[in-house]
């Protein structure tokens, strides 16, 4: 019987979950497996694979074929790596030690891209906020600079009103007192 390692669709509709299942290479994409290895959700940035290391590291071992995406997972978790390095301690060309040196170096590097690749798509996602945040601030202040020249008119129309009201008055009290000076004369 030949066994693939490959990917079980799920989720709903453009937001896919894949199952990672070791199953009969005859049956189904989503039909019948053997064992599920792990999950794998493509929707999150960066990715986010859970996986069975030992079970799906045995499954290799055995002669299980991964399909080309299930093998660039099995690859990014170091499954792949792993049975490489085991291939050489069986041979002879590496001893289990040296094997494991190997492997635990690889899997601190790896480790420290991802980490990197969350961090920086954290602080990119932080900037962008700010500059958000900024350009808001700026459109409020403008809008508030624009309701403030709208009413600013207003004012000055209604001062210059009472201006010309009192400017009125003082011209009419003084009409009213230059008749009263014109006729002591």
């Amino acid at each position: 019987m030949a066994t693939k390692i490959r990917l079980q669709r799920g989720g709903r509709k453009a937001r896919p979950i894949y199952s990672i299942v070791v199953a009969d290479s005859r049956a189904k994409r989503d039909g019948r497996f053997i064992e599920k290895l792990g999950t794998y959700n493509p929707n999150t940035n960066p990715a986010t694979i859970d996986l069975n290391f030992d079970s799906a590291l045995s499954w290799v071992m055995k002669g299980a074929q991964p399909t080309d995406t299930a093998r660039a997972i099995l690859s990014y978790r170091g499954v792949m790596m792993k049975k490489h390095l085991l291939e050489g301690v069986r041979k002879g060309a590496l001893t289990e030690e040296q094997a494991e040196a190997k492997f635990d170096a690889w899997t601190n590097e790896k480790e420290s891209k991802i980490q990197n690749k969350v961090e920086s798509l954290a602080s990119a996602d932080a900037k962008a906020k700010s500059v958000r945040l900024a350009a808001e601030a700026e459109v409020n202040n403008a809008r508030v600079a624009a309701i403030a020249a709208a009413n600013a008119p207003a004012e000055e129309v209604e001062a210059s009103e009472e201006a010309a009201e009192e400017v009125t008055e003082e011209v009419a009290a003084e009409a009213e007192e230059a008749p009263a000076e014109e006729s002591a004369e």
